[in-house]
């Protein structure tokens, strides 16, 4: 039996996604789980498979293995008008058998996202990620307010995922509670991931 992990499977196409995804991942080590970090490829406007298959730099693809086997899964995207990229949502709609198989069922999965702006969708777009993981019939785990730096932060941070505001100019790296709360988000998910893989709820 393969080793449980935490995929961290992301889009982002100027870092900020990026960074938030390399934050969670430390939390879920902290539990004692591996995390896997994973991205997606841009979308062709012609049809046509136009990226390499292993990416010039950072992570690797997400196969429809890495997501089938995974122990949970934390989902992240920049806003696109109040949902999750083209890039993410295109892998999301090729995932029918693994939800005609119940390959993901009762598997705990978190979202997180980032905006140019501070109230430039954020909130929408993690609702609407969670749509086709409810669908897949994963549990939604998101950020209690025993963290609470969610009552501080100025910036990114909901009770529904981590987020981060990138700027208008996409130039604002993550700030610490930014940091902290995508870890805490992180450390949360590896918890449950670790205990539902050892079917050890308490």
């Amino acid at each position: 039996m393969s080793t449980p992990y935490v995929l961290v499977l992301y889009y982002s196409r100027h870092g900020a996604t990026q960074s938030m995804a390399k934050h969670i991942a430390r939390g879920i080590e902290q539990s004692s789980i591996e995390a896997r970090l994973r991205t997606v490829p841009e979308v062709s406007t012609v049809a046509e498979a136009t990226e390499p298959s292993i990416p010039d730099q950072g992570a690797l693809y997400c196969s429809e293995q890495d997501l089938a086997n995974c122990a949970g899964l934390a989902l992240g995207s920049p806003t696109r008008f109040g949902n999750m990229a083209s890039p993410l949502k295109h892998f999301i709609d090729s995932t029918s058998s693994l939800w005609m198989s119940g390959a993901l069922i009762d598997k705990p999965a978190a979202v997180f996202s980032s905006s140019s702006s501070l109230h430039g969708g954020q909130e929408t777009t993690l609702l609407t990620m969670m749509m086709p993981l409810l669908h897949h019939g994963m549990v939604i785990a998101g950020l209690p307010y025993s963290e609470s730096e969610l009552l501080k932060t100025k910036s990114g941070g909901t009770p529904y995922g981590p987020t981060h505001v990138a700027g208008p100019d996409n130039s604002n790296e993550l700030d610490p509670i930014e940091k902290n709360l995508c870890i805490a988000q992180g450390k949360r998910l590896g918890e449950l991931a670790r205990r539902l893989a050892n079917n050890v709820l308490f």
